[in-house]
């Protein structure tokens, strides 16, 4: 056997040797890490626009607004408020089964807001929707104004798969 021969079994072993204390540095950096730190003594303000009557859609939004109220580093610093637009009107809709998680999360503090233009548009009387709900003339300007205030701004348009 020659020398180069002999180095190959060595320079695999360094190369193999390299692999695994990278993989071990990686797995303790990500089971160090907790996710962003919630800053002592701050509010947190988020508007969900939800514009589509999907029912996938509206239980999507609904449940990513209750893990939001109950985020560990969020609890009791955080102000949401759901803007309804469009098809979205379908989540204030009298009859439709959702006025007892609705009736919870406004409990919880969230602002149930409905697009004055989408009843207009739409030809909804006020009356059809669940009266504890606020409306506002226009639901991009609620969400504008929200923005320029430094509400941060979540649109969940995707259905849960099956697994969620």
């Amino acid at each position: 056997m020659n020398n180069r021969q002999n180095r190959r079994p060595a320079a695999r072993l360094a190369v193999a040797a390299g692999a695994v204390l990278g993989l071990l540095s990686l797995s303790a950096t990500a089971s160090s890490f907790h996710g962003a730190e919630a800053a002592p003594h701050k509010t947190y303000h988020a508007i969900f626009q939800i514009d589509s009557g999907s029912s996938h859609i509206i239980k999507k939004t609904l449940n990513n607004i209750e893990n939001l109220l109950h985020d560990p580093r969020l609890q009791g610093h955080i102000k949401i408020e759901l803007i309804a637009n469009s098809k979205g009107i379908n989540v204030y809709m009298k009859n439709n089964g959702l006025e007892k998680k609705l009736r919870h999360l406004q409990g919880e503090g969230v602002i149930l807001a409905q697009c004055n233009n989408t009843l207009h548009e739409l030809h909804v009387a006020r009356k059809e929707l669940y009266p504890f709900v606020s409306i506002v003339p226009s639901g991009v300007g609620e969400i504008t104004l929200r923005e320029a205030q430094g509400w941060a701004y979540i649109h969940p348009s995707t259905p849960p798969s099956n697994n969620l």
